[in-house]
């Protein structure tokens, strides 16, 4: 088969169209010819072994080279073959995933059974390929952290991403009132996602609005929790999904100011793991349940030919993508 294999650290260009051995499923592995993945930040830290302290770390960085040498987590396709103990597909059955050892960049790749779901009916390949990861992490920060229940108000800063998209759409779904914060050019799409109301963060300070949140869902922020407890209510939630992080330093530092300073007061701060979203059957499930009701569409920004993987990663690590990047296989 063919798969883009990273041997080393780089750029986009690392990434080598190769033939390698076509995987074959273990017990409890499902074969699947992947139609369309999704890419994500996650692929280009890895491909890059950025931040360098992870290489340190156990995980899918080594010191040197990626311990993960074929990526892409979030896949769609059709089942190819099954291995010994699965009984939940067979053959020609349409599915999504998110991997947790990746594995999508290539034309099959084997999934634990228990990491599958059957794709929505209503969603192209590359629409499902765009819903695992973000749409399981927006769904966790909510639902988990957040406990949203219906009248609250929330707030979702960066609701044009990949998260954030889906993030707006899950808020209205539970019954909130949310509001979304994104650049001027992607007013018009967040409102379209059933925004009640948005600001233009490139025109307003959202933590000096003077509106007042129960669940504050802050996306790859850097500003500080004494900043959006402004505009928390006073036993509100702050939700953390990712941060600025540097070549060198994952976010933590700013993480773990954020939550020890919130042991001291009533509002509280929260760290959603964009990992635990990986594997989670029951998680994929609860979301094909919600396109197929109509309360969840994934946004799809491009879509590129497999051929043209390099260039999905380098627009993708451009960070202007409004929803979702994916390459068709």
């Amino acid at each position: 088969m063919k798969a883009y294999v990273l041997t080393s650290y780089g750029s986009p260009d690392a990434l080598e169209l190769k033939h390698v051995a076509q995987p074959a499923p273990g017990p409890g592995e499902v074969l699947v010819r992947v139609r369309a993945a999704s890419v994500q930040p996650a692929d280009w830290h890895l491909m890059r072994g950025e931040p360098f302290i992870s290489r340190l770390m156990p995980g899918p960085l080594g010191l040197r080279r990626p311990r993960i040498t074929i990526l892409g987590a979030d896949v769609a396709g059709e089942v190819e073959a099954v291995g010994p103990g699965v009984t939940r597909f067979q053959p020609g059955d349409e599915v999504f995933a998110m991997t947790a050892k990746g594995g999508g960049f290539a034309e099959y790749v084997c999934v634990p059974e228990t990491e599958l779901a059957p794709k929505p009916a209503k969603l192209s390949f590359e629409e499902a390929a765009a819903v695992p990861l973000a749409a399981g992490t927006a769904l966790l920060a909510l639902r988990d952290q957040g406990k949203v229940r219906p009248g609250q108000r929330v707030l979702v800063n960066g609701a044009s991403g990949g998260v954030g998209t889906f993030a707006v759409q899950l808020a209205k779904a539970y019954g909130a009132h949310v509001t979304g914060v994104c650049s001027t050019r992607n007013l018009d799409l967040v409102r379209s996602l059933g925004a009640d109301e948005v600001v233009d963060r490139t025109k307003e300070d959202f933590t000096r609005g003077g509106q007042v949140y129960d669940v504050l869902l802050y996306i790859a922020g850097n500003r500080s929790f004494s900043e959006c407890r402004r505009v928390l209510a006073r036993k509100g939630v702050c939700v953390l999904i990712g941060g600025a992080a540097s070549r060198w330093l994952q976010p933590a530092g700013h993480v773990f100011a954020t939550l020890a300073a919130s042991a001291f007061v009533s509002q509280k701060a929260v760290l959603t793991d964009v990992l635990s979203a990986r594997g989670n059957r029951r998680n994929l499930e609860e979301l094909a349940d919600l396109v197929e009701d109509g309360r969840l569409t994934p946004v799809v920004d491009r879509v590129y030919d497999f051929a043209e993987l390099r260039a999905a990663i380098r627009y993708q690590e451009e960070g202007n993508a409004p929803g979702k990047v994916v390459v068709r296989v």
